[in-house]
């Protein structure tokens, strides 16, 4: 399928850890992208109450506290909701595997094509160069506002400029369909590990 022709939305996640076997998600934001373009008024943004303390070292990352997500609904109802927004688009994030794998959890999975927009800049940019979403985004000229980093909905939107930029590039450089850019994504494959 062209890429022009697909439906994307761009997530993120914020969780009271790294680790997806133990940690749990707090905050889930997304954007949707149609025709090459971001839909503004097509987003996705919840609190979820992770059932348990957020530890301060991750409070101090995303600003989210117990108080804040106190009355938030729970994972399962969240991912519920979210798997209606996102349908069958395809499911793009910076750094994929770590929010998948929050999303995939308890034997529910997600079916959901997949991009990641690490890959992405490797496939743009060349392997070596660096690939955190603050570089990307400086190479792209995205802004991020402070007060939305690391926030879900500010990281998904700066990931969706990000890759509504590199779409174009992609296209040019012979990347028509999401079938080339899985192809070419395979061989930076590696790369996510330097980058979790």
């Amino acid at each position: 399928t062209p890429l022009r022709d697909l439906t994307f939305v761009v997530f993120d996640s914020e969780t009271t850890g790294l680790d997806p076997q133990k940690d749990d998600v707090v905050q889930l934001g997304a954007v949707r992208i149609v025709n090459g373009r971001i839909i503004g008024s097509e987003t996705f943004d919840a609190l979820v109450n992770p059932g348990r303390p957020i530890p301060a070292q991750s409070t101090k990352v995303h600003g989210i506290n117990d108080d804040m997500v106190a009355d938030a609904p729970d994972f399962g109802q969240v991912r519920e909701t979210f798997q209606r927004f996102v349908a069958d688009a395809v499911l793009v994030a910076h750094n994929a595997p770590f929010d998948m794998a929050f999303l995939n959890r308890n034997d529910h999975a997600f079916q959901n094509a997949v991009m990641d927009t690490v890959h992405l800049s490797a496939i743009v940019f060349g392997g070596s160069a660096v690939h955190t979403l603050d570089a990307l985004c400086d190479r792209l000229d995205v802004n991020i506002p402070a007060e939305l980093r690391h926030t879900a909905l500010g990281d998904a939107m700066a990931t969706a400029e990000a890759f509504a930029a590199l779409l174009p590039i992609l296209e040019a450089r012979g990347f028509q369909t999401f079938a080339d850019v899985r192809k070419e994504a395979t061989k930076h494959r590696r790369i996510l590990e330097v980058h979790e």
